[in-house]
């Protein structure tokens, strides 16, 4: 009997990240939603925009009826102004006000030098060249690297949840206590600490994922003390709850050990420049 093929985690025969996503697995519901993104884009950008990519849930294929959000990365010829956001969002509030299907639009605005500069090759670059659907413009990731899961990647994505972490507090303490205020919160934070969890641990695991779930469950393979917490963070990332109670054992617990963790396995994330967030 031949033996089963291994799983492949997201990677290719030789072992690079495989991009995640295409227009072909955008279920049919929610192509009318990426057709009016993709016009109001045009509309919005003309020819300041260079590029734009899906991303999420949509371009993969998982997207859930009236609960997913569609998320946008727009990149510029010139760096994004105030206008250019402000622009971005009022594309997004339309576009969500149009489409029951979608919860809220999300848009993230570079300009091309800084997607292929070599500051943010293992950042923004490798966001965009694995995990971005193209959907207008000339595709980024023809002059950007083939990417493995290793310690230099886990170092440039995640490896500055340290710096992060004081900003997290200031928006907990400002923040409303209540459920409409808290939920998208949670939900932010949950993600982004079982992304940085997964990566953590990504070299070892030697694969890529994006689901929360097995992010989760990879991160427990090697950190079994930390894992109830991890599990918990993906499933807030799917169905949040506003409870300041989790939002405050994020900074308070779960997020400096895992900063310090980082820090300490694979290093920290190379500086940008002021104004770069």
């Amino acid at each position: 009997m031949a033996e089963s093929a291994a799983p492949s985690r997201g990677l290719d025969p030789l072992g690079f990240i495989e991009r995640e996503g295409s227009l072909a697995r955008v279920p049919h519901v929610f192509r009318p939603v990426v057709a009016a993104a993709r016009h109001r884009v045009l509309d919005a950008f003309g020819a300041r925009l260079d590029s734009a990519y899906l991303y999420g849930s949509v371009p993969r294929g998982t997207a859930r009826v009236g609960r997913s959000d569609l998320d946008l990365v727009i990149v510029l010829r010139a760096e994004p102004a105030d206008a250019d956001r402000e622009a971005a969002r009022a594309l997004g509030a339309a576009v969500d006000k149009e489409f029951p299907e979608i919860d809220g639009v999300g848009a993230l605005l570079y300009s091309r030098a800084r997607v292929l500069s070599e500051l943010e090759r293992y950042d923004i670059g490798w966001f965009v060249a694995c995990l971005c659907t193209p959907l207008l413009g000339e595709d980024l990731a023809e002059f950007l690297p083939r990417y493995r899961p290793d310690s230099l990647l886990a170092r440039e994505t995640n490896g500055d949840l340290a710096e992060l972490l004081p900003r997290l507090r200031k928006r907990i303490a400002v923040a409303e206590d209540t459920e409409e205020a808290l939920r998208p919160l949670v939900r932010s934070m949950s993600r982004h600490l079982v992304r940085t969890g997964f990566t953590l641990v990504m070299p070892r695991w030697n694969g890529w994922t994006s689901d929360l779930r097995e992010m989760a469950e990879a991160f427990a393979g090697y950190y079994p003390e930390r894992a109830g917490q991890l599990r918990r963070a993906a499933e807030s990332g799917y169905e949040p709850v506003g409870d300041l109670a989790v939002l405050r054992s994020y900074v308070d617990d779960l997020g400096p050990w895992l900063a310090d963790e980082y820090a300490r396995v694979h290093g920290v994330k190379a500086p940008r420049p002021e104004g770069w967030n």
